[in-house]
């Protein structure tokens, strides 16, 4: 039920008004206040969805009481009663942030449904802030899964570039994370209240892509019988995230560098400019250096999208993660399909732990949510796991028996590994081993 604080000096015009709106079913609940001392003491203490306020009141006026109301109930809407109804003072009025105002004595038909009006927009701009305050939890850094140090310096990294417009690259294997990571920094930007806008650059042709990212105008081409609107201005204001940058046309590569140096672009088919402002954050797997020797991709892109790179690790990097991230999919996913609560065996996740993802953490969710559909108990064991992953049952990914002394060395060489942070001297020190031997090992149990 809404509520609704009429606020006016006459006790009979707020009785009356209460009884229309209150009274005879319209199904608004009324609150009322003789003076704007009075009104601020119920706008701290109560929720209010509309506020009817007289514009003279004994001790102000109602037209500058707007500011106070949006302070104090930022998602009320105010419709002011004026005493003769001119247009100054309706200008006025909306121009102070009113939603409408009513004429006293005259304007009785007029407040039920200006009131349903008001009320329904309140309900509305109070559904978006509950969807955009869980997308921002959703997404938040601290939603990010994992404690390997690797993880723990990208996130700490990340925070900073955040709140900046710097471009960032995201470098890493393919499931490690990135657009993950792309929607964290975007949210904790100053531009989380507009648009993030992705798309993988690899799914689409050079054409296509060209036309989903910059859009057209109506006649450019065979098909096109409308404008169409590209990511790029569905972007704007806010972020753009180009996903496998490396797989982009370089040719097209050039009208990218000069939305990132302008904010200019051309529309195909069109020969006016538009302008837009938006960040770019970009991702790939692929080694930029390498493709720029081998004349795939512009150089003075590269520099102008790598100002702030950041390397989000493998998972096979932070193996010491993967009983959490195994046991987060798999109960997410039993209560998606309606199984209980599961436990993982202990032989399960240290068998997990032993793979080389060579999919990451995309790879390892689906290999979770397979076994949770196809265990028949309560606890996912090593026989719930896919064959490519088991190949033979109590063996290791590399053929070793789980219980070898090499599959032992191998996960405790990883956990160490893993707790520096990838530092080969600090992880030797740790070992009580020389340099080269760490060298040797990690080379032997594919670690590197």
């Amino acid at each position: 039920m809404s509520k609704v604080l009429i606020i006016d000096d006459e006790q009979k015009l707020r009785q009356l008004v209460g009884r229309i709106i209150g009274v005879e079913g319209e199904g608004f609940q009324v609150l009322e206040a003789e003076s704007l001392k009075s009104a601020r003491t119920i706008l701290k203490q109560q929720d209010v969805d509309v506020v009817l306020c007289d514009v003279k009141l004994p001790d102000g006026s109602g037209l500058h009481f707007i500011e106070t109301i949006k302070q104090l109930q930022p998602f009320s809407e105010v419709i002011l009663f004026t005493a003769f109804g001119n247009i100054p003072d309706g200008v006025s009025a909306i121009k102070s942030g009113a939603f409408d105002y009513l004429t006293k004595g005259d304007d009785n038909q007029k407040i039920i449904p200006l009131l349903h009006r008001a009320s329904e927009k309140v309900t509305l701009a109070k559904r978006v802030a509950q969807l955009e305050a869980k997308a921002f939890k959703k997404y938040a850094f601290e939603n990010i899964l994992g404690s390997a140090p690797l993880l723990l310096k990208a996130i700490e990294l990340s925070k900073k570039v955040a709140p900046l417009e710097t471009s960032v690259l995201l470098l890493g294997e393919t499931g490690t994370g990135k657009e993950v990571f792309a929607n964290a920094i975007h949210f904790a930007s100053q531009r989380q209240n507009r648009n993030f806008v992705a798309i993988n650059c690899s799914a689409f042709s050079r054409e296509l892509l060209e036309s989903e990212l910059f859009g057209y105008r109506a006649g450019a081409f065979t098909g096109a019988l409308a404008d169409k609107k590209g990511l790029v201005e569905e972007a704007d204001k806010g972020t753009l995230f180009l996903d496998e940058i490396g797989e982009m046309a370089i040719d097209l590569q050039a009208k990218l560098l000069r939305l990132l140096e302008s904010g200019e672009y051309l529309k195909i088919g069109d020969t006016r400019v538009s302008k837009v402002d938006i960040r770019v954050i970009a991702a790939t797997n692929r080694i930029l250096e390498t493709e720029i020797d081998n004349g795939h991709f512009r150089p003075d892109l590269y520099y102008r999208l790598s100002t702030f790179q950041l390397r989000l690790p493998a998972l096979r990097e932070r193996a010491g993660d993967i009983p959490q991230l195994a046991n987060v999919f798999a109960q997410s996913f039993a209560m998606k399909i309606g199984r209980k609560e599961l436990t993982l065996s202990k032989a399960y996740v240290e068998h997990l732990q032993l793979y080389n993802w060579k999919g990451n953490v995309r790879e390892l969710k689906n290999v979770v949510e397979r076994s949770v559909i196809t265990a028949p108990g309560n606890e996912l064991q090593i026989e719930d796991l896919p064959q490519e992953i088991t190949h033979l049952m109590g063996q290791t990914a590399s053929g070793s028996s789980i219980f070898s002394l090499a599959a032992m060395e191998r996960a405790h060489i990883r956990k160490v590994w893993d707790l520096t942070g990838g530092n080969k001297t600090e992880t030797a020190r740790l070992l009580e081993i020389g340099l080269s031997t760490l060298y040797r090992k990690l080379e032997e149990y594919g670690l590197k």
